[in-house]
């Protein structure tokens, strides 16, 4: 079955040229488009979609508040923030609103579809060590933290699983982390996924949001 996928963005000619690369694939089809927030929602209401394609500056209502409210429906559509470099701190609040990546709005077409593909199959952080970059730049106007994390929750963390934590923040894949900690892949992803499911959180962004806010990685990847 192919993915579908949203278009939401109130630039037109933006809409239609992303359009024809994904109608190309396959396994892709557009399956509605929106020119804002509030017409996205709508058409949520009475369209299946897997994954949506979100600008963040749109008239009416913005990607950031369209992505939380879309997050807080029950099993949600996965949401990808699209920002261009001078937009990072509204990617950065896209991600806390529970989006599953950002990419750039000139990212070439091979990137985009291997980051709608890997959303779509579940792999939440699209490019983990752009995500790192922009949360170091951004990471000044997070609380106030110390070198020892604050979040009484990551006391129910393991070692182990905490010091996966630390290494999902600093951008490394779950094969990198294997390699590191010389684990097998599987077993990295089962830690993964019991960090997740302990701090209740949706994702590996969010995973990476809470070690940068909490200080367990503080800026520049360092824990």
């Amino acid at each position: 079955m192919a993915i579908r996928v949203m278009l939401v963005d109130d630039q037109v000619l933006l809409r239609t040229g992303f359009r024809m690369v994904l109608d190309a694939q396959p396994d892709m089809e557009v399956v509605a488009e929106a020119g804002d927030g509030v017409e996205a929602l709508q058409v949520l209401r009475s369209t299946a979609v897997d994954v949506v394609l979100m600008d963040v500056r749109m008239p009416k209502l913005d990607g950031v508040e369209t992505t939380r409210r879309i997050c807080e429906d029950t099993d949600p559509p996965k949401v990808l923030i699209l920002t261009t470099f001078d937009l990072d701190e509204y990617a950065f609040s896209g991600l806390k609103a529970g989006a599953s990546g950002f990419m750039l709005k000139d990212v070439p077409p091979g990137e985009l579809l291997t980051a709608i593909r890997a959303v779509h199959s579940g792999d939440a952080v699209v490019a983990p060590s752009t995500t790192r970059r922009l949360l170091d730049r951004f990471a000044p106007m997070l609380p106030s933290t110390t070198k020892q994390p604050q979040h009484k929750e990551l006391e129910r963390l393991t070692e182990r699983e905490r010091e996966v934590m630390v290494l999902v923040a600093q951008g490394l894949s779950n094969g990198e982390i294997a390699a590191r900690l010389v684990l097998s892949e599987a077993t990295v992803k089962t830690h993964v996924g019991r960090i997740l499911t302990k701090l209740g959180l949706r994702d590996r962004v969010q995973v990476v949001v809470l070690a940068y806010e909490t200080g367990l990685v503080r800026a520049g990847g360092q824990s």
